[in-house]
Order: structure tokens, then C-alpha cells, then sequence
């Protein structure tokens, strides 16, 4: 099997090379497409002088112009199609995230980088410009301007009637919108009068706010613009209640569902085929073009089929994909064996950016008084963690692919130290013990179980969203040694949505999930996964629940830690300098290796990556939402057919 797989610490090396310019700026320099002897895109010849004005028409004076050789790559030869299978219907958004074209993108740092934007200027985080690139055009030709971006600030965000909620919180900085202003065709300001460090990474997410709207076409279903006549009998057609319903609808930047809203991603879709196939073809007017005058992307279109979910590693292994990493996992290498033994395709192990592949998460504002103040001992958790055999893990179900240890940051990561990932995460039950029988839980059942201290048996019953087969092996293997300190686990199956209710009531006591989402920040992303600022993280819902709310709901915390990460968030809100935001994150994860405020399992477990006939996809890569958009870091524009 030709299993491409390396140690993360030689990896990680091996990723900066692979990633700089497959994160936006591996450019040999970004000037005038007349600088270039641009060439026509074979498949889009027949259209020039039809439909089509010739290629040096349809790029911006200034494209983003990519050199695929300062990481290894080769120019590639335009033409062909990406078949991928998705398990639903609705999956046919991910097109927007592979696709990765952003106003503003990571590179091969980690570093946010122009993309969309030809320039983005920030003064003291407060002040932030943003220069289009002359001569942008939509998908369907039309100019992309600051119009585009005022639209959506003052006709969509501003909306009462299509934003009801107001405006994001990363449109906010102390609680207060920015002044925004239009300079000139192709430059836009936001001013907020306190920093706001939000703005410009969230505008580089996998999932981004979008802020700009294609103007000349969503305008004529807007009340302010639009023929309300027209407006209505649209609306009534399509069952909407009223033309906020209806702009919201057509207004669909993300999930891919209306082909008739043009976008600036690589590839577009051009016609309502149905629920089960969906063909996604080059956008003419992409601003990306290589070193040899080419325009970006390589390949024509993605075919993108639905399958059932169970069934794509076997109709991956018959060789049905060119590139597929949704819906197979580690557990089906075996597989995937088969079908490589048999030439059909290359498999890629590329190792996952969460902080933990499982993570155990105990609920610190569970009701019961019991448990709570079992939950917010750090001994308590300290001994979970320590009665835990981490490498038997990672050898079972990972073939010791992974690594042992926290859920915490990855060696990737700027703010990476070993001690975050080691603190209490050996597996030492003689300590385990210790720990348990200082709190004083020294009583136990014939069985060997402890009892608490009312007297009920110390048996936690772990809830999992019945999502994942390996969380529920993970939990077999972790009852294994808990019962070696006197712990009884409990797995309970259950839904996503069941058990954040259960976390934000205050029912659940323990869950399984996946670790942190992004395994790789740096100081500039923020750090709310790390401080109870959100009501969906189960370790303390209520608590985010009460900050979200500014007070109006759920609960103030009342646990020194986590007023600690609150207060130390609140900071990173404020800060205007890296320096400050690297010691705020050091400190933020010092807390939480401290105080295991996760238990974690296994990192690094790798994602398989299947590649058949496609060039330029690269052998070591990380795989990942935020940052990452899965294949989008690593320019899936550039991939080309063999």
C-alpha cells in the first residue's frame, strides 16, 4: 500500500513547503496581466466572441498571478473533470470552501495574506482598508466593486428585516459598528473607534461572512431597489412570506443552491440539476492565472455525487473518485489497501488539525451539586486524565499513526510547547488512585467502584452524538482502565442537537466529542474556543450562554478559571499587538493544560486522502475547517488531471 505518511515533527517542515502558495501568496509577484503572455483556456475558445470576451479581458488589470514551482508544483494542463462523492445533497456548499478565494487568506505561515483584495491595510486594528483589484468581474462578467461591499453593509447587514439579529460580533468592536466610507471605485474603509482584532480573520474562514454582495443582481429582490410588484408575485411563487424571505433565499452565497447568483469562487454552478449530481464548472472570470500566462483553475468542472454515506469507501476503493477525503476515515484503510494494491488510485495520510481527534468533556455547570463540585475539582479531572493509556488508544485504533496526549495546540502551531500537550496525560493509575482517595471518594462497591459522597456509585455516563463508531471503540477502551481506578463509564448514544440542549440545562454530565476545532492558531485568531464565550461548547454552556447574552440568560461564572479565560478573552478583544495577543494565548492555554479542563485523547490521526490521476495535490498536507477549509489551503484551483 502506498500509504504517504510522515512523524508531525519531520511534517511539519514538509508543510510549509507544500502550503506556501497553496496559501494565496506563494506568487512569484502580483503586477499587470499584460506582463504575461496570457493564453486562452481550451475549453472556453468556442465561447470567445459569443459569450466570452478573450481572456485578457476577463482578468483584472492586476490578477493574482501564482508560481507553482515555489513549492514543487508544475504548471498544469488545463481541461478535465473532479469526480468526489458527498454523503448529502446539502454537502455541495463545501465547492465555496475548497474553492477558497477570500478576500484575505492564509498562507504557508499561517499568515493572512490579500487574495480577492489587492491590498488590506490595517492601522492599530481599528482602521482597515480594503482595495479591490481593477477590472474584477463576477462569474457572470459583471464588475466587482466597492459598490459590492457597500450593499451588503448598508442594504443587507444594517437591515432590520434581513438581519433582525443586528449586525456579527466581529462587525462590532466595543459593542459599537464601524464608520464606513467609499473612497473611490475600488476602495472601502471600516473605523471602529476600539481595536477590533475579529474583522480581518474572519473574513479568511472556511465558512466567511462574505462581506460583499453581487449588487447588480441581488438589488431587483431588495425592497429598496426592486420592483415590489415583481417582488410579491416572486415570493408568492416560491411559498415565501415576504421579499425578505425571498432576498435571503436568493441571497445564497454559501450553500451553492441558486445558479443564477454569481460568485467569485473557482468554480460555479450553472444550472439546477437536481438533488443528485451536481456539476460545478470554471468560473471565466477567476482572478488567478499561473507563471505561463494560464487562468486559473486547471480543471473545467467538479462532479459532485451524492452516496450513501456508508457506501463511499467501498465505491471510493472501486475507483469511482479522483479526490476523496469526505466520508472515509482511518478506520477504512483496509479498504482503501485493496484498492490501491490494484494501481486504481494513490492514499494520502494527512494528519487532522483538531486539537484531539476525541476529547472527553466534562460538564463544569452540570445541575447536580454532586457532580458539579466533583467536575470543578482539578484533582477530579487530573485523574481521569492520568487513568487513561493514551497509546493503547493510538495503537488500536490508530495503528500509532497519532499522538498521545492533550487537546490542546499542535507542533505546527506558532504557540506550540510540549508541556500543553504532556501535563497529566501519562497514564499513571497508582496516581490516579492517589488522587481519587485524597478527595476522599474512598469508599467503594464489592465491585471495586467508588461511590460519591452521597453514597450513588461513581459511575459516569459519557453521551456521544451516534455519529462516530471510533469515539464509541475510544470509550470501551477508556472504561477498560477507568476501572482500574474505581471509575464505572456509562456510553450513551444520543444526537448533537439532544446533547447541547442537555449541556445548556444543565443534565449533561460528561460527553464525547471532537476535540478543538482549529489545533493550529496563531496569536492573530481569536481564542474563543478556549474561554466559555459560547453557549454550544459543552464544558460550559451556561456560562456562555450568560455571555452571549451580556448577562440576560444562562449563568455568571463562578469558577476562578474560567473567569481567568473570560477576563483573558475579553483582553484579546482589546489587544493591538501581536505580542499582547501571543502572551494572552499562552497564558489562556497554560489554564486549560493546567486544570485539563478537556481530556484529550489522540492528535494527529490522519485523515485518508484519496487521489486518482490528479497532479499538484500534495503528499503531506493538513487536513481542517479554521483554518485549513480542508482541501482549500492547499489550492485546489491548481490541481490538474494527469
Amino acid at each position: 500500500m502506498t500509504v504517504h505518511s510522515r512523524p508531525f515533527g519531520m511534517l511539519a517542515a514538509a508543510l510549509r513547503s507544500c502550503l506556501a502558495g497553496a496559501a494565496l501568496l506563494a506568487v512569484s509577484g502580483i503586477g499587470s496581466a499584460s506582463a504575461l503572455e496570457l493564453k486562452e483556456t481550451p475549453s472556453l475558445v468556442d465561447r470567445v466572441g459569443v459569450d466570452l470576451p478573450p481572456v485578457t479581458e476577463r482578468l483584472p488589470e492586476e490578477p493574482l498571478i501564482v508560481d507553482p514551482s515555489v513549492r514543487g508544483r508544475q504548471i498544469g494542463t488545463p481541461g478535465g473533470q473532479i469526480d468526489t462523492l458527498i454523503g448529502r445533497s446539502k454537502d455541495v456548499r463545501l465547492i465555496n470552501v475548497w474553492g477558497y478565494a477570500r478576500l484575505v487568506g492564509y498562507d504557508s505561515d499561517l499568515q493572512l495574506r490579500p487574495d480577492l483584495l489587492k491590498s488590506f491595510e490595517s492601522e492599530d486594528d481599528r482602521r482597515f482598508t480594503l482595495r479591490l483589484r481593477k477590472g474584477h468581474k463576477w462569474s457572470d462578467g459583471a464588475p466587482f466593486t466597492s459598490e459590492d461591499i457597500r450593499f451588503w453593509y448598508e442594504d443587507v447587514a444594517l437591515n432590520e428585516k434581513l438581519q433582525p439579529s443586528g449586525l456579527p460580533q466581529f462587525m462590532l468592536a466595543g459593542g459599537k459598528p464601524p464608520v464606513f466610507e467609499v473612497l473611490d471605485e475600488t476602495t472601502v474603509r471600516f473605523t471602529w473607534d476600539a481595536p477590533n482584532p475579529l474583522f480581518k480573520p474572519e473574513l479568511a474562514k472556511s465558512r466567511p461572512p462574505f462581506i460583499y454582495r453581487p449588487a447588480h443582481y441581488l438589488k431587483q429582490f431588495h425592497a429598496r431597489y426592486g420592483d415590489m410588484d415583481d417582488i410579491a408575485q416572486l415570493a408568492a411563487r416560491k411559498k415565501l412570506r415576504n421579499w425578505a424571505a425571498l432576498f435571503n433565499k436568493m441571497d445564497d452565497m454559501y450553500d451553492a443552491r441558486n445558479p443564477d447568483l454569481p460568485t467569485l469562487q473557482p468554480w460555479v454552478r450553472v444550472v439546477d440539476d437536481g438533488e443528485r449530481r451536481f456539476v460545478l464548472e470554471r468560473n471565466p472570470y477567476y482572478h488567478r492565472v499561473d507563471t505561463a500566462g494560464q487562468q486559473l483553475p486547471y480543471v473545467d468542472r467538479v462532479i459532485m455525487t451524492v452516496a450513501d454515506g456508508k457506501i463511499i469507501p467501498a465505491k471510493t476503493q472501486a475507483g469511482e473518485v479522483n479526490l476523496q477525503a469526505r466520508n472515509i476515515g482511518f478506520s477504512d484503510i483496509t479498504i482503501l489497501k485493496q484498492g490501491e494494491k490494484a494501481g486504481r488510485f494513490e492514499t494520502y495520510l494527512w494528519p487532522i488539525s483538531k486539537g484531539s481527534q476525541i476529547s472527553l468533556i466534562p460538564n463544569l455547570t452540570v445541575k447536580d451539586p454532586v457532580w458539579r463540585k466533583l467536575m470543578r475539582d482539578a484533582r477530579f479531572r487530573h485523574a481521569l486524565s492520568l487513568g487513561i493509556d493514551r497509546e493503547m488508544i493510538d495503537k488500536v485504533l490508530y495503528l500509532g499513526f497519532g499522538s498521545p496526549g492533550n487537546d490542546t495546540v499542535l507542533p505546527m502551531s506558532p504557540l506550540f510547547r510540549a508541556e500543553y500537550r504532556s501535563l497529566n496525560a501519562e497514564f499513571d493509575p497508582k496516581k490516579a488512585n492517589a488522587l481519587l482517595d485524597e478527595i476522599g471518594l474512598t469508599e467503594r462497591r464489592g465491585d471495586g467502584v467508588r461511590r460519591l459522597p452521597d453514597g450513588r456509585p461513581l459511575e459516569i455516563i459519557v453521551e456521544a452524538a451516534g455519529e462516530s463508531q471510533e469515539e464509541l471503540d475510544a470509550l470501551e477502551l477508556v472504561a477498560e482502565t477507568w476501572r482500574e481506578i474505581g471509575v464505572k463509564l456509562f456510553p450513551k448514544p444520543s444526537q448533537r442537537d439532544i446533547i447541547r440542549e442537555r449541556a445548556l440545562s444543565g443534565l449533561l454530565v460528561m460527553a464525547v466529542w471532537s476535540g478543538f476545532e482549529n489545533g493550529i492558531p496563531t496569536s492573530e485568531m481569536p481564542p474563543e474556543d478556549f474561554a466559555p464565550v459560547r453557549s454550544d461548547f459543552l464544558s460550559w454552556s451556561a456560562w456562555g450562554n450568560w455571555y452571549e447574552t451580556q448577562g440576560q440568560t444562562g449563568e455568571k461564572p463562578d469558577w476562578e478559571p474560567a473567569v481567568q479565560l473570560t477576563s483573558l478573552y475579553d483582553d484579546w478583544l482589546t489587544s493591538t499587538s501581536e505580542e499582547e495577543r501571543t502572551e494572552i494565548w499562552h497564558e489562556m492555554l497554560r489554564i486549560h493544560a493546567e486544570q485539563t479542563i478537556h481530556i484529550g485523547l489522540v492528535s494527529e490521526v490522519r485523515q485518508p486522502v484519496v487521489v486518482r490521476d490528479l497532479g499538484n495535490v500534495p503528499v503531506e498536507g493538513i487536513y481542517g475547517w479554521d483554518p485549513g477549509a480542508q482541501f482549500g489551503i492547499h489550492r485546489m484551483d491548481e490541481f490538474y488531471l494527469k
